[in-house]
């Protein structure tokens, strides 16, 4: 009798279990292949890892050796550790099914009988109601904390930081410039590049040490929280597909506003201007383009990047402002700077290099 090859499959999610629980899941699912007679072949673990998604890596690993014939069968100790969603359940039964792969839970017995069944849809339908019972719940709480101000999980918005004692938000001095600086320039009429060189001139970074990004400043200007407002569940999480989408608002009787609820960053007017002034952008592509007029633009390449690296990037034509009264420069910059960061030319000054070539070239006496 040819002994079959079992795989075990076990997990945990993060509410309120550890890797206790996969050790005595293994452990039964140990003594179940000694009992049927199995040999257990391979155990695929997920920690921390809701069912009610199929974004598992051991589990779609799984899956994937399934078709190689890794094993014969597969056994979790509960059906609610494959998972907790009827339609995934189905979905990846089957596709165990088609490659020859049978399923067993260790504390569900499931011989394929037509009772069997029954209570298998039984038993997939009460983790799903588990599951989603949870999550009210855990809203539930959640809700009461927000009507609290309080801060109810994950990285607070830049400029802000969480009281460790109350919970609730309070200024981080060391980030409130990037905010200030983000509304004051973008209201003044400055692109996103040019803010991104201000702040980076001014020392400020993400979180993870790294320049702040476009799609950054754009968070910061359409974060209503920035006028005192607090608020709590804007956005939907998931959609059906499970996918997470910021963009995508709830009704506003499902969200909780408390105004004065945080410090204030930035007046109400000043952020109603930088709404109204990114709509109006999205309607005008190109707000901030070719504002300057550039006599070279196309015409001079970069010399040390076609020194350095054999390639012609052009000089391109860039405005900023510097200093304490904001002056402005008028350039002629490597366009190579700021897709790699690599060239270390320095740039022009417009009125220079034009000037130069100007002078360089011959004149006719009419």
């Amino acid at each position: 009798m040819t002994i079959q090859r079992a795989a075990a499959y076990a997990r945990f999610s993060s509410d309120n279990q550890r890797d206790e629980s996969i050790d005595a899941q293994v452990r039964a699912i140990e003594a179940y292949c000694k009992q049927k007679g199995f040999e257990l072949v391979k155990i695929y673990i997920d920690r921390a890892k809701s069912a009610t998604t199929d974004k598992r890596p051991q589990f779609q690993q799984m899956i994937v050796d399934s078709e190689k014939g890794l094993f014969d069968v597969l056994i979790v100790h509960k059906l609610d550790r494959f998972s907790r969603d009827k339609y995934d359940s189905a979905k990846y039964k089957r596709k165990l099914k088609l490659n020859g792969i049978k399923l067993y839970s260790v504390t569900e017995n499931l011989d394929g009988s037509p009772e069997s069944v029954i209570m298998e849809s039984l038993l997939e339908g009460m983790a799903e109601y588990y599951s989603k019972n949870l999550a009210r719940e855990v809203m539930k709480g959640m809700k009461e904390t927000a009507y609290q101000c309080k801060h109810t999980g994950g990285l607070p918005p830049i400029g802000y930081a969480v009281d460790p004692v109350t919970k609730k938000y309070i200024i981080n001095e060391e980030e409130r410039g990037i905010v200030e600086t983000v509304f004051s320039m973008f209201l003044a009429g400055h692109g996103y590049n040019q803010i991104i060189r201000e702040l980076t001139e001014q020392g400020y970074t993400s979180r993870y040490g790294k320049p702040i990004s476009k799609g950054t400043l754009g968070t910061i200007l359409r974060n209503e929280k920035y006028t005192g407002t607090y608020i709590f569940n804007l956005t939907d999480s998931k959609d059906a597909a499970g996918k997470r989408n910021g963009n995508r608002h709830k009704n506003s009787e499902d969200v909780i506003r408390v105004e004065g609820g945080m410090p204030q960053l930035v007046t109400k007017e000043d952020f109603q201007k930088a709404q109204e002034k990114m709509n109006q952008n999205k309607r005008q592509p190109g707000a901030y383009k070719a504002k300057e007029m550039y006599l070279l633009s196309g015409l001079i390449v970069c010399g040390e990047c076609l020194k350095n690296v054999g390639i012609q990037y052009a000089m391109m034509g860039n405005t900023k402002y510097s200093g304490r009264s904001k002056l402005k420069y008028v350039t002629y910059r490597c366009g190579n700077r700021d897709r790699t960061k690599a060239c270390k030319n320095p740039e022009l000054r417009r009125e220079y290099i034009e000037a130069y070539v100007l002078a360089q070239l011959p004149r006719e006496d009419f």
